[in-house]
């Protein structure tokens, strides 16, 4: 069980903590590297394929722009590929977002916007052969159940 985040950009750093932050809670590991599929794809293409010889990994890829990171990263690898583009304005979001959403065909990219969900889907899928993780789903839902009034 392992989540590798990828950045296009190092100023993509801050948005990539929202998601450890909530993939600590699963106590699922994680690690951040910047790689830009633009700027050094060799280094990106041959991360992949070593993370292609072990098992249970989803990454998450943070690349606004032209987001040529996420569909690089699904088009290599045999595990899931989930984008959280950055976004500082609607502007940014509008360029960011269908950058991301138009992705090649064989290039599957599941696309989440907020931070929060993106580590709550892995917890999700990791719970699929993991009980614990599975455990921890579900007191996650209780407990936001549990915050609305019952009546």
């Amino acid at each position: 069980m392992f989540v590798p985040i990828l950045l296009g950009s190092e100023s993509d750093r801050d948005h990539a903590a929202k998601i450890t932050e909530w993939l600590d809670k699963f106590s699922i590991p994680s690690e951040v590297r910047v790689l830009s599929a633009h700027k050094v794809p060799e280094l990106l293409s041959r991360y992949v394929q070593e993370k292609n010889n072990e098992t249970e990994i989803v990454y998450v890829t943070i690349a606004g722009r032209s987001n040529g990171l996420s569909g690089c990263t699904a088009a290599s690898s045999v595990h899931p590929v989930i984008a959280c583009p950055p976004f500082k304005d609607k502007d940014d979001y509008l360029v960011n977002i269908h950058s991301t959403l138009q992705m090649p065909s064989d290039t599957p990219v599941l696309t989440v916007l907020e931070p929060q969900n993106v580590a709550l889907c892995i917890a999700r899928i990791f719970g699929l052969n993991n009980p614990e993780v599975r455990e921890a789903v579900a007191k996650r839902i209780a407990e936001v159940k549990s915050t609305f009034q019952k009546g």
